[in-house]
């Protein structure tokens, strides 16, 4: 089946800033922060990212509010497959 583009330039811009604060901002940076998220974007509709992108920030809430999002394995596996998207894109593109 065709890989849908669903990601908004905004998202995949944001991600590219953030991951290049973390990486450096040089040329080599921009390629594989671009790849990163371009393999990220082909393994989660972007549906699933911004919720996944939603349950890693509020796991940083003190107390009941974060504990929410860190508890249930719902919740749990809605981060993991970010994380294992992050992982597979790290592979391929660092």
């Amino acid at each position: 089946p065709p890989v849908v583009n669903d990601y908004p330039t905004s998202a995949r811009a944001e991600y590219v800033f953030a991951c290049m604060a973390a990486n450096g901002q040089t040329q080599d940076a921009l390629d594989r922060c671009s790849c990163s998220i371009d393999q990220i974007a082909s393994i989660l509709p972007y549906d699933a990212y911004v919720e996944a992108e939603t349950v890693l920030r509020m796991r940083l809430a003190p107390g009941e509010r974060g504990a929410l999002f860190r508890g249930t394995p719902a919740v749990r596996e809605i981060a993991a497959d970010l994380r294992r998207a992050q992982a597979e894109a790290e592979i391929l593109c660092f």
